[in-house]
């Protein structure tokens, strides 16, 4: 069971807490220390990249907000002001994390009649709610994306949306009813985002290129939000970018939001690593200070942008609760219903939840899950060459979906629902490609295989045979 977090100080800031303490500062059930001194400072723009991104994505439904420096950082023994960025950037970050950690980040609604300067900001519906784990054991992140019609029960309300949460009690009661949901996994610490970060950190890295899917319009006057996008490559500014990210109107809802939102953070990963970049880093860490909540310290933050120097690609990990959307005639209400044993199951391999805390899996076997076929070659007969391949194999749940937009040198089976074990045994029959482990495949499936270039040639080798 998780215990209430520290509440936040009626400030629109990230508040400048003391040297960590976890038995006052924290949710922790291990008594030992969250973060410690490092031995040597990293390079800087690497580590910044990954946490800007990382930043953005919080925002937009993807992931790390935490790793984000937003203010300069006391260093140990250091006594009176606070160092300069230029100081900061010349000592490095010298904090590592020495356990695993999980996060909850949550980007809140707009709150009607609210200044931007108040902070009733952080008090609104959680459009966005992200847990993050943390973990320098494996050095792995990963990030489970919690639909925000989500259906809970919280005894000081009843049947609701979980998005309620943080409406009705904050932080505490939002980290409470996510812990519950989710086996009573442990929280250590929060993050709550207000919407106009995300608009004024994309204008000022000059915008994002990204693949608008389809034509995109939809108002929402008690938001103040008009979507109106066209279908195709765009480099989208901030309030374009916010649109592409709250779309809802595609048949999907928000569960198709999330994949959009993921899309996105992609595009924005590639952005921030760019050089031109670099010169606006300290006019990113202000602009980015003004609008997040959090009880993360700041030697806590340069701790987790040190782990994400050494965080490779395919170790940082996404995933959707797994679930259905109910049916008319089920509620009043429309919610996303949780599916229990795809919770267990994404607990145990993204949360590393013990065994005895859940209940049984019951794993299925790789050639009974659906899988979705999609043709990212430059070859138009590929998919289903792939879907009579893996029909021939003795898997029976395969079905071909409309091309991917642009080619990929490189298949990907995408973990749509969290099962990497299957995942990865169906890259082993397949001889190519790799896992992703990102929830932007096919709604439908369990695993969605985008087919690159490289098949034409597994292919090859199979007629061999």
């Amino acid at each position: 069971m998780v215990q209430p977090l520290q509440k936040p100080e009626p400030a629109r800031q990230v508040k400048k807490q003391e040297a960590v303490n976890p038995a006052t500062i924290a949710t922790l059930e291990q008594p030992n220390r969250l973060i410690e001194q490092a031995s040597a400072p990293k390079p800087f723009f690497l580590g910044f990249a990954f946490a800007l991104t990382a930043a953005v994505s919080a925002i937009i439904g993807a992931s790390l907000a935490l790793f984000t420096p937003l203010a300069p950082a006391i260093a140990p023994g250091d006594v009176g002001q606070p160092p300069s960025l230029s100081e900061v950037l010349r000592r490095g970050f010298g904090y590592r994390v020495t356990r695993p950690v999980t996060v909850l980040v949550m980007g809140i609604d707009r709150v009607p009649d609210v200044a931007e300067d108040s902070p009733e900001v952080f008090a609104g519906r959680s459009d966005t709610m992200l847990l993050v784990r943390v973990d320098p054991l494996n050095n792995t992140a990963s990030v489970l994306s919690i639909p925000r019609d989500t259906q809970v029960f919280i005894p000081e309300m009843g049947v609701t949306k979980i998005n309620h949460a943080n409406l009705e009690g904050g932080s505490e009661l939002a980290a409470r009813t996510v812990s519950e949901t989710l086996n009573n996994v442990s929280i250590d610490r929060y993050v709550r985002v207000s919407t106009s970060a995300f608009r004024e950190l994309v204008d000022l890295l000059g915008g994002v290129e990204v693949h608008v899917p389809q034509d995109m319009f939809y108002e929402d006057k008690t938001q103040n939000l008009t979507i109106d996008l066209q279908e195709g490559w765009q480099t989208l500014n901030g309030d374009e970018a916010e649109q592409f990210a709250r779309f809802r109107s595609d048949g999907y809802g928000d569960v198709g939001r999330v994949q959009r939102q993921q899309q996105l953070l992609q595009a924005l990963r590639n952005r921030v690593i760019n050089p031109t970049v670099l010169p606006k880093i300290p006019e990113a860490i202000q602009l980015l200070q003004n609008y997040i909540d959090t009880n993360l310290s700041m030697e806590e933050m340069l701790a987790l942008v040190n782990f994400g120097l050494s965080l490779e690609q395919d170790n940082f990990r996404m995933v959707m609760l797994p679930g259905r959307f109910s049916q008319p005639e089920e509620y009043v209400a429309s919610y996303w219903l949780m599916d229990e044993a795809g919770r267990d199951r994404v607990m145990q391999e993204y949360f590393q939840l013990d065994q005895g805390r859940m209940a049984e899996i019951s794993p299925d076997h790789v050639s009974g899950l659906r899988i979705a076929i999609q043709n990212a070659s430059s070859d138009p007969e590929v998919g289903q060459q792939v879907v009579d391949y893996l029909y021939d194999q003795g898997f029976n749940n395969v079905y071909l979906i409309q091309d991917w937009y642009d080619q990929q040198p490189q298949t990907q089976i995408i973990v749509q629902w969290g099962d990497l074990q299957d995942a990865e045994q169906l890259e082993n029959l397949l001889g190519v490609g790799r896992v992703v482990a990102a929830s932007t495949g096919d709604l439908d499936s369990d695993l969605t295989v985008r087919v690159g270039n490289d098949w034409a040639q597994q292919l090859d080798s199979i007629d061999s045979l």
